[in-house]
């Protein structure tokens, strides 16, 4: 059989064991090819030595959310203050009708004291002009609301908090700040999209990735409307990942109006050959600068919660264990969000029962696994569960600011025990969260994942420099290992024979220069063709 593509004159490096070094490669229909048999209509590409790679795997990204918040929101930094916030409110709104949603995000974690403040409503009340107004923070896990918001979704002062969430407060009134659940009456009426928009911005995310490299990528916690534009891609041809899907059986942050056992009978009317809905996605608690994550030992001692709160889960083991049990019999695996260390050994304890009833081959992530008890680590590769992390996160920067202060330090730098993990014989999935990161570019997190630093300078200090690992399991993190988890390592995540030919050109051989972080895709290929030049 004659080839229809063949790459030669690279550096090649495959994530094959076997074979981790080559200088060319054949495709045939799409797929790696076992030779590299030349006919008059095969494709000959001379790369000069360029460096090449299997396609990266995102594990953990909300990709939609993103496409969406490019296209149709207010965005603006992490590193916006107030006044810069409601700058770019005021400008957005000049553009609205009197009563049109001003929609958008991220501000950073360490701003919950000031917007928890009544002033700080008001300020963007005037701001958008008395418009409505919904601002996620960087963990999207938290939500500032203007007056008018609040007066549609129908709270008010003598609105209790609902379960797994807090109405912020000041003086006994709203104050704008909605922490976890409380946001979801506010996502249910705020900015909604139509079909066409839907598949815009899945279109325009998927595009962005490939200018990153991405090849494959799992969505952390779908709708039916993201499962439609999905769909709607694959059937026309457009798809050009692999995609699996993560089916919400809790929904404490997006106010989907479909989730738990209705989404899972219908998901399989969405499976395309490209897009597989395989996982469900289960909250298992927030996030620690909230004081939503669930935590084995205190938080700091505040005027709200005493000296001896440790957070919540938002199941229990009864009913976590029959979610896990409910999804493995429908042949789904899990991703499950644990930011505290409570919430991740309660999953494990879960898993382990679940694996002892038989369910051998169901696979699980512990989605972000910030923190994890020594005692922990190694349960990780006994009982086959995959650590999602998203080294985005944990650099020096803006959440781990926040986190210093709610947890003691000797316990709040201890984030994200990679080497431990990896030493321990656990798979380790890398997962850019995008757009809670700013950016889907996974040599960020490799690199931050290499040296624990900030890898463009932008802060001081590296976080637990003991847990860096090499860039050779960093680069595995983002290909291999996130094929694993995510259950497409027997479509991509190496150039192998019979694997789908995914593979990216970089402009660069990281493994020669120092400015790993600064490497850019020169060029991204899907299935043998390429959907990306830079």
């Amino acid at each position: 059989m004659t080839a229809d593509l063949i790459i030669t004159n690279a550096t090649v490096y495959t994530m094959d064991a076997t074979r981790p070094w080559v200088s060319d490669f054949a495709v045939t229909g799409g797929r790696i090819a076992d030779d590299t048999d030349r006919g008059p209509d095969t494709e000959v590409i001379d790369l000069g030595g360029a460096f090449v790679m299997p396609g990266l795997v995102d594990v953990h990204n909300h990709h939609a959310l993103a496409g969406r918040a490019e296209l149709f929101e207010l965005t603006f930094g992490v590193d916006a203050g107030l006044e810069d916030i409601l700058d770019a409110v005021r400008a957005r709104a000049r553009d609205l009708g009197p009563d049109e949603w001003v929609v958008g995000g991220a501000w950073a974690s360490t701003l919950v004291e000031t917007l928890s403040a009544s002033s700080a409503r008001r300020a963007l009340d005037a701001a958008a002009g008395g418009r409505p107004v919904s601002l996620a923070d960087d963990s999207r896990h938290n939500r500032w609301v203007s007056s008018r918001a609040l007066e549609l979704a129908g709270i008010t002062a003598a609105t209790p908090d609902p379960p797994g969430g807090v109405i912020v407060r000041d003086h006994g009134e709203p104050s704008g700040l909605l922490l976890e659940t409380a946001g979801v009456v506010v996502e249910r009426i705020a900015g909604r999209l139509t079909a066409d928009q839907h598949r815009r911005a899945s279109q325009h995310a998927i595009e962005t990735l490939h200018a990153h490299g991405v090849t494959a990528f799992q969505d952390a916690a779908v709708s039916t409307d993201i499962l439609g534009a999905l769909k709607s891609l694959d059937d026309a041809g457009e798809l050009a990942a692999w995609v699996v899907s993560s089916l919400l059986i809790n929904d404490p942050l997006f106010g989907y109006d479909t989730i738990g056992l209705p989404l899972i009978e219908v998901a399989g009317q969405y499976r395309t050959e490209h897009h597989r809905p395989d996982f469900v996605k289960i909250f298992l608690d927030g996030v620690p600068p909230t004081r939503t994550a669930a935590f084995l030992e205190p938080y700091l001692p505040d005027d709200v919660h005493g000296d001896c709160f440790h957070g919540t889960t938002t199941m229990t083991a009864e009913e976590l264990t029959g979610w896990l049990r409910t999804a493995a019999n429908a042949g789904l695996s899990a991703k499950v969000h644990c930011t505290g260390d409570a919430s991740v050994r309660l999953l494990l304890d879960a898993v382990g029962t679940i694996r002892a009833e038989g369910h051998t081959n169901t696979r699980y992530q512990v989605a972000h696994g910030q923190f994890v008890h020594p005692d922990d680590l190694a349960r990780f590769a006994a009982l086959g569960v995959a650590a999602d992390i998203s080294p985005f996160l944990w650099m020096p920067g803006v959440i781990p600011e926040a986190i210093a202060t709610v947890l003691p330090a000797e316990r709040g730098g201890r984030m994200q025990p990679n080497r431990a993990l990896l030493d321990s014989g656990a798979l380790l999935a890398g997962g850019s969260d995008w757009p809670v990161s700013e950016s889907p570019n996974a040599w960020e997190g490799i690199a931050g994942l290499v040296t624990r630093r900030d890898p463009f300078g932008r802060r001081p200090g590296a976080l637990w420099p003991e847990q860096a690992i090499t860039l050779a399991e960093a680069i595995e993190v983002f290909t291999l290992g996130g094929a694993k988890a995510c259950g497409l390592d027997d479509v991509t995540g190496a150039l192998v024979p019979g694997r789908s030919a995914d593979f990216i050109v970089l402009d660069r051989d990281p493994f020669q220069v120092s400015d790993v972080a600064g490497t850019q895709v020169v060029e991204t290929w899907f299935a043998g063709q390429r959907v990306f030049a830079r």
